[in-house]
């Protein structure tokens, strides 16, 4: 691939910007520092491909609507970011006694020197020293479930971030070093891409736009996105939005009614396979075909909790533990 004539793609020469030292920043300083920019964890979600992210949900955070979204305690014990924070400098310490490479933690956050993209920040796990091959280190841990998306090598969205860190310092290449289930380490290496860097950044850019006009990007149908939604409009007032003028939005509900018909025809298709093999397998368990397997067990009987016999004996103890539950807003679709 021709290497773009283009400032983005610079190779090295200036450094990167030390835009603040986070050694003793508080987390709400951190947080603070991180709205003024794209971070490099911020990059695949930025352009829509973190499958754990979407563009509207980050642009939520970026332009100080984060109170609105359901928050995560950062100081639990069983999430992901947890242990990935606590496991990162044992990754670390492997991957020098793996390679040899000595690394070196960068306490700022680095902004791109460039006038034009002072946008572009990043957080560098480690830097490595005295290798001519190779400058940064990246630093993963995948569990379980996790360790499904790396079979085929390292997940687009994490090569993202990491290019986003060479573009804005400048560096040839990167090693991407991942704890997989606590026991499996795997290198990757990730050389510079100049081609991708250069349509990074112009994606980046238009999503920075959406925050600098304070105006939404578009959804793409992720839970992540959903979720932004509900928490954008968490309320309704009873008003009416008439779009029966508005051609573009008449043809997106067209669209959707379609959508919903097909749904609809292909459940009951489903259903009618489902059952014609359910017939066929009678009381067996399993049934095994050329492409595969289904099974058909019986669930183990359990006990529940009458509710109803609860509150007619003893309506002044299930009133003791009522609790509210806030409402959530429907969605529902009529001809």
């Amino acid at each position: 691939m021709p290497v773009p004539n283009d400032q983005s793609t610079r190779r090295p020469g200036r450094a990167a910007l030390r835009l603040v030292k986070t050694r003793d920043l508080s987390r709400e300083e951190w947080l603070s520092v991180r709205r003024q920019g794209i971070g490099s964890s911020d990059a695949a979600a930025a352009i829509g491909l973190n499958p754990h992210q979407s563009m509207l949900e980050l642009w939520m955070i970026k332009t100080g609507r984060a109170h609105l979204l359901s928050q995560s305690d950062p100081g639990d014990r069983t999430s992901a970011t947890y242990w990935g924070s606590l496991l990162e400098p044992i990754v670390a310490a492997h991957y020098t006694h793996e390679t040899g490479n000595k690394v070196r933690k960068i306490n700022a956050v680095l902004q791109h020197p460039d006038p034009d993209k002072t946008w572009m920040l990043a957080n560098i796990d480690r830097e490595i020293l005295g290798a001519s091959d190779v400058q940064i280190l990246e630093c993963k841990t995948a569990g379980e479930f996790g360790a499904r998306i790396w079979r085929e090598g390292v997940p687009e969205y994490v090569q993202c971030q990491v290019q986003h860190q060479l573009a804005v310092t400048g560096k040839e290449a990167a090693d991407v070093c991942v704890l997989i289930c606590g026991q499996e380490i795997q290198i990757h290496r990730i050389d510079r891409d100049d081609g991708l860097i250069e349509a990074l950044i112009r994606l980046e850019r238009e999503f920075w736009h959406y925050v600098e006009r304070d105006i939404q990007p578009p959804p793409d149908g992720s839970e992540s996105a959903d979720r932004a939604l509900r928490s954008l409009y968490a309320h309704d007032y009873g008003d009416v939005a008439d779009f029966r003028d508005n051609r573009a939005m008449s043809a997106v509900f067209a669209d959707l009614q379609a959508i919903r018909e097909e749904i609809a025809t292909r459940d009951k298709i489903e259903q009618q396979l489902k059952q014609t093999i359910q017939q066929m397998m009678g009381s067996s368990s399993r049934a095994l075909f050329e492409t595969g397997s289904v099974s058909w067990k019986r669930s183990k009987d359990s006990i529940q909790l009458d509710v109803s016999r609860l509150e007619a004996d003893h309506p002044y103890l299930v009133k003791s533990y009522l609790s509210p539950k806030a409402g959530s807003r429907r969605f529902l679709v009529f001809p």
